[in-house]
């Protein structure tokens, strides 16, 4: 997976994975039970681009774009995409962090102590449970 800390040539974090979640979904291949477009980071970023969800669903699954042709898309179609309005969203990303039950259960699935040792943001957070289920599905 893409960690929703990178960000394309707009500059926007978690817009690849959102592209990348979705295109897999379209294509059959997302981890069962995973949201191709979610509630969390996918509607943060939907929502502080200006960008319709559904309207993103619809272009990746007709179009199967690459990267550069969705973010032209959402270049055309994005309603909030001044400098000042990535930013802020860049900011709400990195400053997210999950509840205390998130938190814990991604720790000790990936056998880390819940000690304030690791990173308490989601972007951290969710790169560990990303590798621990790609571990877990595709190399144990």
């Amino acid at each position: 997976m893409i960690s929703s800390g990178v960000a394309g040539p707009l500059g926007a974090l978690h817009l690849p994975r959102l592209w990348l979640k979705v295109s897999l979904e379209a294509a059959g291949k997302l981890a069962a039970g995973y949201p191709g477009l979610g509630k969390g980071y996918d509607q943060m970023t939907c929502d502080a681009l200006g960008l319709d969800a559904a309207a993103v669903v619809e272009f990746i699954k007709a179009n199967k774009p690459t990267y550069p042709a969705f973010e032209a898309w959402v270049r055309k179609n994005g309603k909030k995409l001044t400098k000042a309005d990535i930013h802020r969203h860049n900011l709400a990303i990195q400053g997210y962090c999950h509840d205390d039950g998130t938190r814990k259960g991604i720790l000790s699935a990936s056998g880390l102590p819940d000690d304030g040792s690791v990173l308490p943001g989601a972007v951290d957070l969710n790169n560990l449970d990303d590798w621990f289920e790609f571990h877990a599905a595709v190399l144990k």
